[in-house]
């Protein structure tokens, strides 16, 4: 079995046993050799949100907090069959407790690696019962696969943690085949803005400054950037928001921290003083909240990027339009006359 710098790593099949395949893993003595640069900013404790992430494999109604990651895993899904193509070898980083893995079938994908670096919410990571499914410990930082070994590469909501985002999108883009897809959704800068605010207020009240108590995100242009930089083509950036009502401020961390996306930020302040909290949540409800409770804001990413292809369509040539955008008012007469030129 070959050997991997960094804690256990496996693929584990239900039906098979445990499966190491020599093929698409790259050797450990590249990845031993791989450094991280040294302009990478370090923002996120990484061995703090492993951790973090294993105790909510221990809480006993974990299932009740995934709501949110199940509706954004759906709506993956969904951007994954507007690619009419079926996918030899699917890897999905940060899989949780497979909620994407719930919905695809073998007119989609081949073989589906399932990718954590929590170990024990990856022993909780549901399996489809139709594709062959492998599960691996993995850190979203440092990638395994072989390059052009991936069609498809996902990720739902994990990518939020990483310092090295411009490294794992050059990673992943190594990884995938010529015209592989790299689908991800992702925490926009919006997310859980009401919460912010309000202990912000609170904090600067009643303790005359404030902490770090939600984790920074990335803004959409600067996701747009880093596709571009790392290689990618066909760049396609969406944004959504879901709301979800909370009766109050505590019922939101407690959610929170069930998700696993409790703050791991090194400058992270390490507690909330009871008065505080009062403030903030009186600041909440009379700022945003309203006879149902208190809204919280999630704000989601998606980006959907391609590795280069010989094959793939290219944008005209400029100047090559045979339509001008001041005639678009008269785009169904415009149709009609080529058709009858074209019948001619």
């Amino acid at each position: 079995m070959l050997k991997f710098p960094y804690k256990k790593l496996w693929t584990w099949n239900y039906k098979v046993g445990l499966v190491l395949s020599r093929n698409l893993f790259i050797c450990s003595q590249f990845m031993q050799q791989r450094q991280r640069p040294e302009n990478i900013m370090n923002v996120f404790d990484r061995k703090a949100k492993q951790i973090q992430k294993n105790r909510t494999a221990f809480i006993k109604d974990c299932y009740v907090y995934d709501y949110l990651k199940e509706e954004v895993a759906v709506r993956m899904v969904d951007r994954i069959c507007d690619v009419k193509r079926k996918f030899n070898i699917a890897v999905e980083l940060g899989c949780w407790r497979g909620h994407i893995a719930r919905h695809i079938t073998t007119d989609m994908i081949g073989t589906y690696y399932q990718c954590e670096m929590a170990d024990k919410v990856l022993e909780q990571a549901y399996t489809s019962e139709e594709v062959p499914t492998y599960k691996l410990q993995v850190d979203e930082e440092f990638l395994p696969f072989k390059e052009n070994s991936l069609d498809l590469v996902v990720s739902s909501l994990s990518l939020h943690w990483v310092n090295d985002l411009p490294g794992t999108f050059k990673q992943i883009h190594r990884c995938l085949k010529n015209d592989g897809v790299f689908i991800a959704a992702m925490f926009g800068g919006d997310t859980l803005f009401e919460l912010r605010v309000s202990l912000q207020l609170a904090e600067e009240e009643l303790e005359g400054g404030f902490g770090v108590h939600i984790s920074p995100f990335t803004e959409v242009r600067d996701l747009g950037n880093l596709l571009n930089r790392a290689g990618y083509n066909l760049i396609t950036l969406d944004i959504d928001e879901i709301q979800v009502k909370y009766p109050g401020i505590i019922e939101l961390m407690k959610d929170l921290k069930g998700m696993g996306e409790n703050n791991c930020a090194w400058k992270r302040k390490p507690m909330l003083r009871r008065k505080t909290i009062a403030k903030a949540q009186d600041i909440y409800k009379e700022m945003y909240g309203d006879e149902n409770g208190i809204p919280a804001t999630y704000q989601i990413i998606y980006l959907i990027g391609w590795k280069p292809d010989p094959t793939q369509a290219k944008s005209a040539q400029r100047g090559s339009a045979t339509v001008s955008i001041k005639d678009l008012d008269k785009i169904n007469q415009l149709i009609k006359e080529k058709d009858k030129d074209e019948n001619k």
